[in-house]
């Protein structure tokens, strides 16, 4: 990891509000950026809101090349851990890689208040792993990108313009790992049913393994960066809503 220069709008946000805290934490070669109309609308909420920017993100690709899960599963941990030292009760949410992080924070600390997760990925995959890993073993460091599969016309994700290999390598393999079935907080699911990035049957397997209340909600008019989508305001306000049903 290096001492970049952050892109513009990719900055972290830390907002200091009332006695409940959220986490927004975006997803893999993002950005805050995917995320701000959420942290936006529980600010507008009066709620205390922290958005990392994850290690190796909101820079260039490069940046990204070192870092792996352990880096940002650590980060969003210690942001959680600080956030709930101030808060009476934090919630978590999270799109794609930060909804992975998400289920993995749920399972770790089950004093958090609940869980809200767009387009999530968070279903182990053994084809994917060796496919992966044959790439790397071959020499190959980057695919194609896989931010911006927005449907509205006009809207940029800022995000990478190509996918580093060993970094999702070491997503898909701890993903492989999750315990989802320790999650116990309530868990709001939102998933596009158009996603070019995770497959929205990822969605049912989740709310599958989650031995808790969990809420499915399908997204009809957006793809996978749904924050930024067509649906961006309903997700926002089943995020806001979600979190003022669980918050006593």
């Amino acid at each position: 990891m290096t001492d970049l220069e952050i892109l513009p709008g990719a900055e972290p946000l830390s907002h200091r509000g009332g006695p409940i805290g959220v986490l927004v934490i975006h997803g893999f070669t993002g950005s805050p950026q995917s995320m701000d109309p959420i942290a936006q609308a529980c600010i507008r909420a009066g709620h205390t809101v922290e958005m990392p920017r994850l290690p190796g993100h909101g820079t260039n690709v490069d940046d990204m090349l070192n870092t792996g899960w352990p880096d940002w599963s650590a980060h969003v941990e210690q942001v959680y851990l600080d956030l709930a030292s101030r808060c009476d009760r934090v919630f978590v949410t999270g799109l794609s890689m930060g909804g992975a992080l998400t289920l993995w924070l749920a399972s770790r600390h089950n004093t958090i208040a609940g869980i809200a997760i767009v387009n999530s990925a968070g279903e182990p995959n053994a084809e994917r792993t060796a496919a992966l890993a044959g790439l790397i073993k071959g020499g190959q460091v980057t695919i194609d990108a896989i931010g911006n599969d927005i449907a509205k016309p006009g809207v940029v994700e800022l995000a990478y313009d190509k996918t580093p290999l060993a970094p999702l390598l070491s997503l898909v393999e701890a993903i492989n790992d999750f315990d989802l079935g320790a999650i116990t907080c309530p868990t709001l699911i939102m998933v596009s049913d158009q996603d070019h990035v995770v497959p929205p049957e990822t969605a049912d397997y989740i709310a599958d393994q989650i031995n808790t209340m969990t809420s499915v909600v399908h997204l009809t008019k957006s793809f996978h960066v749904a924050t930024l989508d067509h649906d961006a305001e309903f997700i926002n306000t089943q995020i806001v809503d979600f979190i003022v049903s669980n918050s006593y």
